[in-house]
């Protein structure tokens, strides 16, 4: 049995972490983004399906390149993140089940069920976004994770004559808690958003 984590583990993950939208001055390394993978890999998908593909602008060329598709709002923000992350799915993830799901013939539940591998790759590949914000955060990082840019854009500029869609965006780096930090808004209590059946 998993014993609980410590109140600052969980104040770090969830209570007192926040989406910034500012920066210090500091640099995430290459080892850092690694280790950060290599965290949000092990969240579940279903049949180890694992369609999130993951592209962490870092260069002065990374970032002019996603420069001209992002919103008004948040251009100035993304530019100053030591990093951004691209959160993509792969639409052919299916290809690749014959090395994580070798147990069963998971390949063919997909070939030809457009529907079927559409759903399938943006439900998992959402959930290990949310993977790898996480294990930023508990690496220390701070993240800010956004819709708000050309998602038609960003895919010709960094995926094109793939199967690769873009989905969102984390900024990832040191959050400047002097500059540009709303308030928490409010969340909803559990009586609000949740049953017990």
């Amino acid at each position: 049995m998993s014993e609980l984590l410590s109140e600052a583990s969980l104040d770090q993950l969830f209570r007192h972490a926040r989406t910034f939208n500012a920066w210090l001055p500091k640099e995430v390394s290459d080892e850092q983004l690694q280790q950060i993978y290599e965290l949000a890999k092990f969240g579940p998908t279903s049949a180890n399906s694992s369609p999130a593909r993951v592209v962490f602008v870092k260069s002065r060329a990374a970032k002019a390149k996603l420069e001209p598709f992002l919103s008004d709002g948040n251009r100035a923000k993304t530019m100053e993140a030591p990093v951004t992350a691209i959160v993509a799915t792969d639409h052919a993830f299916y290809e690749k089940l014959p090395k994580l799901f070798p147990h069963a013939d998971a390949r063919s539940w997909f070939v030809g069920n457009q529907p079927l591998i559409d759903t399938t790759a943006f439900r998992n590949a959402t959930l290990q976004g949310a993977y790898l914000l996480l294990a930023a955060r508990a690496v220390g990082l701070d993240c800010g994770p956004m819709s708000g840019f050309d998602n038609a854009g960003v895919d010709a500029a960094f995926f094109a004559g793939t199967s690769i869609k873009s989905n969102f965006l984390i900024s990832i780096g040191y959050g400047d808690a002097s500059r540009n930090l709303f308030a928490r808004s409010p969340r909803l209590g559990f009586d609000e958003a949740c049953t017990i059946a």
